[in-house]
C-alpha cells in the first residue's frame, strides 16, 4: 500500500488546485490536537536532551511502556521502519499482508529474504523475523496481544524479532502488545502523526528492549527529532482528557462514513474509526469518477473491487461525497 496524502498524481490527471480537493486518501484525524503558541527557543536553539526527556516521559505514560523495555523517538516511524532492518541478524522475515508497502521494502533493500503470508499462524519455519501492523492496514484486522507475546517467544527461539506497527493502536485501548516489551524481542511502532492529526509534526517512537533502543538511539545521532516536534508531541501525549472524547468523536463520525458508502451500494469490508475499506463491483470505475468530482481515495493494485476512505471532517465533506457517490 502506497502513501496517502499527496494530491500530486491526482492534480495532475484531474486538474485542480489542492484546496478544490476533498483528500479521503489517508488515515489521519481530521481534528488535530491543538497546537498552543511554542516557545521561540524551540524554533531558534537545537533541541535540548531535557526537552528529549520530557517527550520520552510522556510518551511512556501515553504508551503504557513497562519500566524494563527501553523507548527511543525518530523524525516519523518511517525513518525507523527503515532502519530497523539494518540492525536485524541476518535470516528472513514474514510478513503479515496485504499491508503497508514500506516495511517489504525497506527489508528488501536490506537484505533479507521477504515471506509474504496472510496470518502468523503461517508463519514459516525458516524465517528469522516477523513484521505484523496491528490493526492492520487497510482491513483493520487485529490480532490479540497474547497471540503476539507466543509469536515473539517463537521468533526468540531463532534469535530474532517480531516488529509490530500500532500506527492505528491509538484508536482503541487494550490492543497494543507493549506489556511484553522487555520480556521478549519485541519492537512496537508508535505513529504520533496519525491519531492526533499532526502527521506534519514528523514523530514516531520504536518501543523495545533497552539494548535495541540504545543501538537505535546511536545510529539516529543526535537531534533525531525537531525542537518544535519535541514540545508539541510531549504537550499532546501528556494531555489525558484529549484522548477519550477523541476516539468518541472519530467513531461517531466513522459511522456516518459506514452510511453514505453504505447507501452508495459498498459493503464494508474493514477499518478502524480513522479509515474504512469497502468493496465495491466496480471500485475502479468508482474510484476514476470520484476524482473527476476531485475526491481522492485509495485503490488498489491488488484487489480491484477495494477502496479505502478517510474520515471526513464534517457534515458538508460527507455530503460532498454522497452527492459525487450517487452521480
Amino acid at each position: 500500500m502506497k502513501h496517502g496524502g499527496d494530491l500530486t498524481q491526482a492534480m495532475a490527471e484531474f486538474g485542480g488546485a489542492a484546496d478544490e480537493w476533498l483528500d479521503l486518501s489517508t488515515g489521519i484525524n481530521p481534528w488535530p490536537y491543538p497546537i498552543r503558541k511554542l516557545p521561540d527557543s524551540a524554533w531558534q536553539r537545537l533541541p535540548s536532551r531535557a526537552d528529549e526527556q520530557s517527550l520520552l516521559a510522556a510518551a511512556r505514560t501515553a504508551y503504557r511502556v513497562p519500566e524494563g523495555a527501553g523507548i527511543v523517538a525518530a523524525g516519523g516511524t518511517q525513518a525507523l521502519i527503515q532502519l530497523l532492518p539494518r540492525l536485524a541478524t541476518d535470516g528472513a522475515v514474514a510478513i503479515v499482508g496485504p499491508t503497508y508497502n514500506e516495511h517489504s521494502a525497506a527489508w528488501s533493500d536490506a537484505g533479507h529474504a521477504i515471506a509474504a503470508i496472510g496470518d502468523l499462524a503461517e508463519l514459516p519455519a525458516h524465517v528469522a523475523h516477523a513484521v505484523i501492523v496491528n490493526p492492520n492496514n487497510p482491513d483493520g484486522r487485529i490480532t490479540p496481544p497474547h497471540r503476539l507475546a507466543e509469536i515473539a517467544a517463537v521468533l526468540q527461539r531463532r534469535s530474532g524479532w517480531l516488529v509490530i506497527d500500532e500506527a492505528f493502536a491509538d484508536v482503541e485501548a487494550g490492543i497494543s502488545a507493549v506489556a511484553s516489551c522487555g520480556k521478549l524481542p519485541i519492537v512496537i511502532l508508535r505513529s504520533f502523526g496519525k491519531f492526533y492529526g499532526l502527521a506534519g509534526i514528523r514523530l514516531g517512537f520504536a518501543i523495545t528492549t533497552p539494548d535495541l533502543a540504545n543501538r537505535m538511539r546511536t545510529v539516529l545521532g543526535p537531534w533525531a527529532v525537531s525542537g518544535p516536534a519535541l514540545h508539541v508531541g510531549a504537550k499532546a501525549l501528556g494531555d489525558v482528557h484529549w484522548v477519550l472524547p477523541t476516539r468518541v468523536r472519530l467513531a461517531a463520525q466513522v459511522i456516518k462514513l459506514d452510511g453514505v458508502l453504505i447507501d452508495a451500494g459498498f459493503e464494508i469490508v474493514g477499518g478502524t474509526s480513522l479509515y474504512r475499506l469497502a468493496r465495491h463491483r466496480d471500485a475502479l470505475a468508482l474510484h476514476r469518477r470520484l476524482a473527476q468530482q476531485k475526491i481522492w481515495c485509495r485503490s488498489f493494485d491488488w484487489a480491484k473491487d477495494l477502496l479505502r476512505f478517510g474520515l471526513p471532517e464534517n457534515a458538508q465533506a460527507l455530503d460532498r461525497l454522497a452527492a459525487a457517490l450517487a452521480t
